[in-house]
């Protein structure tokens, strides 16, 4: 399985979260990493040159901090540009069609703070929703998410296992993911 992460982090040098994530995917041949910010520093997204890349990976993994509880404006540019009519839904727009998507996203605030009864008074998942139906209204496939919480105050011993955990759960087949969430 051919998997394409796509980053997006203003600040992705100063990262310590998002750089321990990618940090852990440079083994594996099949995972190729995608900084939106890197390439765009100007924001003039190539709509194209993003739509062929997409085709070619089975698997698309989104990657960002959550910023005020949302993508980064750059990520939702790049929704909001590539994932065009006729490309990626309505007539003709089946391109994305069967293709796997897992969200993955830092938050500075502990997993407490992402309840219902918690600080913020939504669930991540609540959070997560726009991009949810987004990845299903072009008939892509929307896999259980993997968030890392408390990276403010994570020390580098936790950032390492959650990266392990990371690339373990973009790896897994489907099949597991979805099961993994049914048994937590």
């Amino acid at each position: 399985m051919k998997i394409l992460v796509i980053v997006t982090h203003p600040s992705f040098d100063q990262s310590r979260a998002n750089r321990a994530l990618i940090n852990e995917l440079s083994p594996y041949d099949n995972i190729d990493v995608h900084n939106l910010h890197d390439e765009y520093p100007d924001w003039n997204i190539d709509i194209e040159r993003e739509q062929q890349l997409l085709t070619k990976y089975d698997r698309i993994v989104l990657q960002f901090p959550l910023f005020w509880y949302s993508t980064p404006p750059l990520l939702k540019k790049w929704l909001d540009d590539v994932l065009a009519y006729g490309w990626a839904y309505g007539t003709g727009g089946d391109n994305l069609k069967g293709k796997e998507f897992i969200v993955s996203t830092t938050a500075g605030g502990s997993e407490q703070d992402y309840r219902s009864s918690g600080s913020y008074e939504f669930t991540m998942n609540e959070f997560l929703r726009p991009l949810q139906v987004s990845v299903k209204y072009t008939d892509a496939i929307y896999l259980p998410e993997f968030v890392v919480y408390g990276t403010l105050k994570a020390t580098d011993d936790q950032l390492s296992s959650e990266a392990r955990k990371y690339v373990e759960h973009i790896r897994a087949s489907a099949d597991v993911l979805v099961e993994n969430t049914k048994a937590s």
